[in-house]
């Protein structure tokens, strides 16, 4: 029977089994928002992209925030025809943005690329503990993976789980999207070690949606999800489009 190799990593990881539990914090902060993408009727299509097409999506965004109230004041039309008015559900009802009718995908989290991340030591696993030292900070979430990569090599676990979304039915000829851009931390979570916070065992799942933008959407640590307390953000503005799918 062959004799299992013990190397110094595995002798480091009983040490650190054996130590009391250490907590860290980890936050992500950054540029990012909640998206709403919906289904949309050919006549709506028809109506709204050459007007963003023309002249931005101002019109679109005051369309979309305001179709709940029906209080309106555009700047480049007079009024919606009632086959572009796609916030109206089957029975005629007008619903807000973020619960659209005919909604196919809705995301909220932070830009991969606008994200930065930092990590510090705190007291205990609640929220609120006691800060006690600084482990990673305010570094850019692409930097941080570009530097665990160089430094680990193969050895280092997949830290930027990529993937796409699923892609619309092909039912879906059209899509629009209300984008309500936001600024400020995403995530906010405590890792429990044993150990020193060790970033080759971070995976940061990052989504690609359907407008093309990469979101953090997880974050696991040690191969465990990493619970997120919430974020807190302040709202930038809106963004919206329409395109044929």
């Amino acid at each position: 029977m062959p004799t299992l190799e013990v190397t110094d990593e595995m002798k480091q990881e009983l040490v650190d089994n054996l130590k009391d539990p250490r907590y860290y914090r980890i936050l992500i902060n950054g540029y990012g928002g909640e998206s709403s993408y919906m289904s949309v009727s050919k006549e709506a299509y028809e109506f709204w992209h050459p007007i963003t097409e023309e002249h931005g999506d101002g019109d679109l965004c005051h369309y979309l925030v305001n179709a709940e109230d029906e209080d309106f004041e555009f700047d480049e039309i007079e009024e919606v025809p009632v086959e572009a008015q796609f916030m109206k559900d089957e029975d005629g009802d007008t619903r807000p943005w973020y619960e659209p009718p005919n909604e196919i995908e809705h995301t909220w989290g932070v830009n991969y690329d606008s994200a930065w991340i930092s990590v510090d030591e705190v007291a205990g696993d609640e929220y609120g503990a006691e800060h006690l030292d600084a482990v990673i900070d305010r570094e850019e979430v692409t930097h941080l993976v570009d530097r665990v990569y160089e430094d680990s090599g193969d050895e280092c676990l997949e830290i930027n789980a990529y993937q796409c979304c699923d892609e619309p039915d092909e039912s879906v000829k059209y899509i629009a999207q209300m984008y309500s851009i936001e600024k400020g931390c995403f995530f906010d979570g405590i890792v429990m070690t044993h150990g020193d916070f060790d970033p080759r065992k971070l995976r940061i799942e990052v989504i690609e949606f359907l407008n093309g933008e990469d979101t953090i959407t997880q974050m696991f640590y040690n191969g465990e999800e990493v619970e997120n307390f919430g974020g807190d953000t302040i709202g930038k503005g809106y963004s919206a489009a329409v395109w044929a799918n």
